[in-house]
């Protein structure tokens, strides 16, 4: 079977990457990194950079203009600032509402497009990585489970049963997920999960809080700020 892994070029992704190599070796996994008008490409290098270290065919694809109507923080063209503080501050100041950074169902439209290039490339799984952390007080509820087993079970179905999706870590923690691929030995050194665009990771926004607390909880040094 082959494998296709969504792949942002960030700890969840990459983690999947590892996973799936393990399971389906190299030759039978391929990576799609979607570029949908966010703020700058570090990710997408990133997600390049891990598919050279996997020795896996890796594909781009572009869906910037559907977000066009969008103010997603994280899109090129809002004014918007990006929150510099944890989701656990952001989701009490939005009363249960998706946080800034949520893009409108972006997961649901990745995953999509995943699938017909899937079945286009005789896969029979998508791998992606949404956990627990990024569903919690809805911040993301495009990463819950009840959204990955509605998606799970319309790609199985509008496959023609031909196309599972796995999303290994949906009921798991991101400290949990840093578990799991460094006993596979992921690179994280070459993987990128700040929402700014800087030389080195801000530290300050979302993201960056929720990357050091899962490899602190491992007591380990992230690798990629060495």
């Amino acid at each position: 079977m082959k494998a296709l892994v969504l792949s942002s070029g960030g700890v969840d992704s990459t983690t999947c990457l590892g996973m799936a190599v393990d399971k389906y070796g190299k030759d039978s996994v391929l990576t799609l990194s979607i570029y949908y008008g966010q703020k700058h490409q570090k990710e997408i290098e990133a997600a390049h950079a891990v598919a050279e270290f996997y020795g896996v065919e890796h594909m781009d694809m572009d869906l910037t203009p559907i977000f066009a109507w969008s103010d997603c923080s994280l899109l090129q063209h809002s004014d918007q600032d990006i929150p510099e503080e944890s989701y656990a501050e952001q989701i009490a100041e939005r009363e249960g509402k998706p946080v800034s950074t949520y893009v409108p169902f972006r997961n649901g439209l990745f995953l999509s497009t995943a699938a017909s290039i899937a079945l286009s490339r005789d896969c029979g799984v998508i791998y992606y990585g949404a956990h627990a952390d990024d569903a919690a007080g809805n911040a993301y509820p495009d990463c819950s489970a009840p959204f990955n087993k509605a998606m799970a079970d319309a790609i199985y179905i509008g496959s023609g049963d031909q196309l599972r999706l796995e999303a290994p870590f949906v009921n798991i923690n991101k400290a949990e997920v840093v578990r799991i691929g460094l006993e596979l030995g992921v690179p994280y050194e070459l993987t990128w999960s700040c929402y700014e665009g800087g030389d080195r990771p801000c530290g300050k926004c979302g993201t960056c809080i929720d990357r050091a607390a899962a490899f602190a909880a491992n007591g380990v040094e992230d690798p990629a700020l060495k």
